[in-house]
């Protein structure tokens, strides 16, 4: 059900970024390139991962995007979730579950000790999703970003 991507993925990962990007309301600011997505996952110096989802058939049907993070208070790295999106039509099928079990797999093999991710506040789905496996709200943690302009002009 879960295999890690190739570079023949490309394709089906960028048409799942934006129809994940539809789904949170934020389409427009999803302005990464099939080529950069190949340069960040299978370039010479890859910074991301993927795994595919597939359906019984070998049908690619979700995906999870993810990077190395580090912890200062645990001396290890650990796994951030940039992206798991599966498709409506597959949904409830397990598929996100199978590749949230993979990361995890994969941080208990590599003596990581985290794996992290945000979700929107109204996606209330996802959320349940999420905490029905043990995971668990950062909620005295608040995210800032960067971007476009402010990050032009600090940057400057």
């Amino acid at each position: 059900m879960i295999r890690k991507a190739v570079p023949s993925d490309i394709p089906v990962i960028h048409e799942m970024v934006r129809e994940l990007a539809e789904y949170e309301k934020c389409l427009d600011e999803a302005r990464a390139t099939e080529e950069q997505l190949r340069e960040a996952l299978f370039g010479e110096h890859p910074a991301a991962f993927a795994h595919i989802a597939q359906d019984g058939s070998g049908e690619p049907v979700g995906f999870s995007l993810w990077f190395l993070n580090f912890s200062t208070w645990r001396g290890v790295h650990g796994i951030y979730l940039e992206d798991l999106y599966v498709r409506p039509e597959a949904r409830g099928g397990g598929h996100g579950k199978a590749l949230l079990t993979e990361l995890a797999r994969i941080c208990v093999a590599r003596g990581y000790e985290r794996l992290e991710w945000s979700v929107l506040n109204w996606n209330t789905p996802s959320i349940a999703f999420y905490e029905s496996l043990g995971a668990r709200p950062q909620d005295e943690w608040t995210v800032y970003r960067l971007t476009d302009e402010a990050l032009g002009r600090l940057g400057a």
